[in-house]
């Protein structure tokens, strides 16, 4: 069985080459796809290389491939579903770091955070009062309760606001009850919620769901949190909102990506921007090296992997 493993090349590949290789020495490192053919039967591979059908056609013998990584937009399914190829993500190693960004954004704005220090070190001035608000007693609504949706509601509790959250499948009972939360329809988690953090993979019926309607049916002023998939959202639409509604934005995620710095977007006072790198710490990315080379080397023995993509 063959393996290859391909990086971007911001990625230190020495250091991941170290840990592979104590494991599986017989993996091949490449930092692109340019090449005409390759006899790898496993292929490993970030979100950051594109894994279309003119791709994927140069690995002949190909029969698994796993994506280091929660999504797999990258890939070509109809291709995989085609060849009868395996393909496996790992959606476990960076739900806590995503979970923790969030709330992060949730109290910046909560504690009034750009202001204070605005004031500070741009004006040089010393404010008596703030609009500083407390985390419990407020309304979070999640959109979304995935394994990351889980790991932030289970945050939140010792927080102690009130958790609203709405997903296409609902919860048990007593998982509910375990994590405090109350299951409403999508509007009205919209509606009653003043934090509102999206955590909905991408799908045709996802795809602008953040649109000037939604938007509106908010609540003035409040918090909206995006680390999710950037294509969810109507840029226009949230921009409008923010500066209509007096909403605050804690943006991770972009349609585009590098997105367009001459957009509106970044120069809104209330909205915090980060590059994608929400699930992005020293530990998560650990962990999905350490996942990704055990999963690869539970199916390189035979073993089902974890994980498993299901088309």
């Amino acid at each position: 069985m063959k393996f290859l493993t391909v990086l971007p090349e911001f990625i230190p590949s020495a250091s991941v080459s170290d840990t592979i290789n104590q494991i599986l020495p017989e993996m091949k490192i490449v930092n692109d796809l340019n090449f005409e053919k390759n006899d790898a039967d496993v292929l490993v591979a970030t979100t950051f290389t594109r894994l279309g059908r003119d791709e994927l056609k140069k690995f002949p013998n190909l029969k698994y491939v796993q994506i280091a990584s929660t999504g797999y937009d990258n890939v070509d399914i109809p291709y995989l579903k085609e060849k009868g190829i395996t393909l496996c993500n790992i959606p476990v190693a960076n739900k806590q770091s995503v979970a923790e960004h969030v709330i992060t954004f949730m109290l910046v704005f909560l504690k009034d955070m750009i202001f204070l220090n605005s004031e500070l070190k741009e004006k040089k001035n010393w404010p008596l009062l703030t609009g500083s608000r407390d985390l419990e007693g407020k309304t979070v609504g999640i959109l979304g309760m995935g394994m990351i949706g889980v790991q932030l509601a289970r945050r939140l509790i010792s927080f102690g606001p009130s958790i609203l959250y709405y997903d296409v499948k609902r919860l048990s009972t007593a998982d509910e009850e375990m994590l405090g939360l109350n299951y409403v329809p999508f509007d009205d988690l919209l509606t009653n919620s003043d934090i509102v953090s999206v955590h909905m993979p991408l799908t045709p019926q996802t795809r602008g769901i953040f649109n000037e309607e939604n938007f509106s049916k908010m609540k003035d002023g409040a918090i909206f949190i995006n680390t999710s998939r950037g294509e969810i959202v109507d840029e226009k639409a949230l921009i409008n909102a923010v500066k209509r509604k007096g909403m605050k934005a804690g943006i991770d995620v972009y349609a585009k990506e590098p997105p367009d710095f001459d957009s509106e977007l970044f120069k809104l006072e209330n909205v915090i921007c980060s590059p994608h790198i929400a699930g992005v710490t020293v530990e998560s990315q650990q962990r999905f090296l350490t996942e990704t080379i055990s999963n690869v080397l539970r199916y390189a023995q035979g073993i089902d992997p974890l994980y498993r993509v299901e088309f």
